[in-house]
């Protein structure tokens, strides 16, 4: 088992983690809340565009639902009459200046997600120097900003803060890295203008389900129900923050996963799919978006939107608009 799988066993089912991490806990604690204090003092300036920017992420490592809640946010915020764009880290990508994507991007430049997202129609931008890729968005139409993943990169000054939590893995531990699944202290969630609680209900929070329910062929433009897959045993690949989701929500309609995980991001190779058994091969969208120069018939991907009740989306409109004036 790999030391990240080891530590997240500790974090998530009451193990008990390494000594090494708990000085190193500390430390952690330490630079972030310096960090934390000179954006707050002022001795770092944060830079605020000129378009509102509304930052989606979480205070614990690993996937909690951040990107499908970003798409729905665009969606959502487009319906309304906005011309929304997402800023993005690039994260998995080699691209380091700012840029704004193409239609057909590539993932081994821009990493995975930004191609997903973009996939949806929505323009997106991608940088290490976020406030940079987002005026690239503004010269490019875009009346509003949501950064991906965002949420710790004070850098860019936000008016609206959207935390997600993951219903079922929660907090953890509830230490701060690497002792434990948080980026910040449990406290920074009250700070957080908004909370989305993806699978499940938590007070406070407006609740998120990821819904899919097909199979779409990665070969041609095929799609089916999963539930034609019922019954049957299907290699399935996860290269995303908490794999179990996708192998739990296939057992939910009956399918038998046999479970390839993968660490988040990975850049999949056509060896990587050296399977052994000739069995479909069911993916993740966010997968699939890296494997499609190599596909194979009978490797499928399953899409999934994030559905959210309209009172938080007329909420957040609400809020953007009272800060149009800044």
């Amino acid at each position: 088992m790999a030391l990240a799988q080891k530590l997240e066993e500790a974090w998530y089912n009451g193990g008990r983690t390494p000594v090494w991490t708990h000085p190193l806990s500390w430390l952690y604690s330490s630079v972030s809340s310096l960090r934390r204090s000179f954006y707050r003092r002022g001795w770092r300036r944060s830079v605020r565009l000129n378009v509102p920017v509304v930052v989606i992420g979480n205070i614990t490592a690993g996937g909690t639902g951040k990107t499908p809640l970003t798409i729905a946010v665009a969606q959502a915020l487009r319906e309304r009459g906005f011309h929304p764009g997402v800023v993005s880290r690039g994260y998995g990508g080699r691209q380091r200046e700012p840029l704004l994507l193409s239609e057909t991007p590539s993932p081994q430049q821009v990493g995975d997600e930004p191609c997903l997202i973009r996939a949806q129609g929505i323009p997106v931008a991608v940088g290490r120097d976020r406030p940079a890729a987002g005026r690239l968005l503004v010269g490019a139409g875009c009346d509003v900003i949501i950064a991906d993943d965002g949420l710790q990169h004070y850098r860019l000054a936000r008016d609206v803060e959207v935390c997600v939590i993951d219903a079922v893995r929660g907090f953890g531990n509830g230490r701060l890295l690497p002792a434990g699944p948080l980026r910040e202290p449990l406290i920074r969630l009250a700070t957080a203008d908004m909370r989305v609680c993806n699978g499940g209900e938590r007070t406070g929070a407006y609740s998120m389900q990821l819904r899919g329910g097909e199979a779409c062929s990665l070969t041609d433009d095929t799609c089916q129900p999963l539930t034609a897959f019922t019954g049957q045993r299907v290699h399935a690949i996860a290269a995303i923050g908490h794999p179990a989701r996708f192998f739990d929500s296939l057992r939910a309609y009956g399918i038998l996963p046999v479970e390839h995980p993968f660490p988040d991001h990975h850049a999949f190779v056509p060896a990587d799919f050296n399977l052994g058994e000739d069995l479909p091969v069911l993916m993740t969208d966010k997968d699939a978006i890296k494997c499609r120069r190599f596909a194979q018939p009978g490797w499928w991907r399953v899409p999934v939107r994030g559905e959210l009740p309209a009172e938080f989306f007329d909420a957040l409109a609400s809020r953007i608009e009272s800060s149009r004036g800044f």
